[in-house]
């Protein structure tokens, strides 16, 4: 996932509590917690993982990497994406993009690979890097991905990026799709340009999850948890 860091001074501490049992500050305020994982994380117990709270901070969903350009399938995402849902935890699953690889067929083989289920979270791809490729010819390969997802289940793919990178090469043509930001160690985030909303923040690299022998990323939910079920597959 994306590399950031502050883009302005340390945040207030008081709209940014430090959570022992995280290890991280977390931003007051949100009352949906998750968390991202990959191969990377190793092991997990997500029993562990359910069972955690402080302060009413608990992990209840989970965006889970799948697949990366045309051939590379993570290593645990079968097992993640079982065990999840086993826990009771909310579960995504992502691909990610590579510019230079036909995004139609990145769409097949990330499609082919998850076997998505009604309650499921939107699926996700994970935009990071444009390569070589002009902005025109990476906005239209992004869109032959979203577009065959989009076909095949009938929604619209979240999109996740790093808060600079969507600013500078998403904005344009993809406001009205589901947006997950990173933006790393800050009280709030900064609104986007336009009127987009955010409805995923992943606001921490460095966190510490019952379960999970690495630091993982921590994300809040824009909303109530309630509101959560908009971006579950129905």
């Amino acid at each position: 996932m994306a590399t950031l860091q502050w883009m302005s001074g340390p945040p207030s501490t008081s709209d940014y509590p430090h959570y022992d049992s995280y290890n991280i500050r977390i931003p007051k305020g949100y009352a949906v917690h998750g968390i991202d994982v990959s191969w990377y994380q190793g092991h997990i117990d997500w029993s562990k993982i359910a069972g955690m709270e402080d302060d009413n901070v608990k992990i209840r969903f989970s965006f889970i990497k799948a697949t990366e350009g045309l051939l590379l399938a993570d290593s645990r995402f079968q097992r993640n994406w079982r065990e999840s849902a086993k826990a009771g935890i909310v579960r995504g699953a992502y691909h990610y993009f590579k510019p230079h690889k036909s995004g139609y067929w990145q769409a097949r083989f990330f499609l082919q690979t998850v076997n998505f289920k009604k309650g499921d979270m939107l699926p996700v791809v994970d935009v990071e890097e444009r390569g070589k490729e002009s902005g025109t010819k990476f906005r239209a390969n992004l869109k032959l991905f979203v577009d065959e997802v989009e076909k095949e289940l009938g929604v619209r793919p979240i999109i996740y990026s790093g808060y600079k990178f969507y600013e500078d090469h998403l904005a344009i043509d993809f406001e009205g799709y589901p947006l997950w930001i990173a933006h790393y160690y800050r009280a709030r985030l900064r609104p986007l340009s336009g009127r987009v909303q955010w409805s995923f923040w992943q606001h921490s690299d460095k966190a510490r999850v019952d379960g999970i022998r690495h630091l993982v990323d921590m994300n809040v939910f824009n909303g109530q948890p309630q509101d959560l079920e908009e971006l579950r597959l129905k």
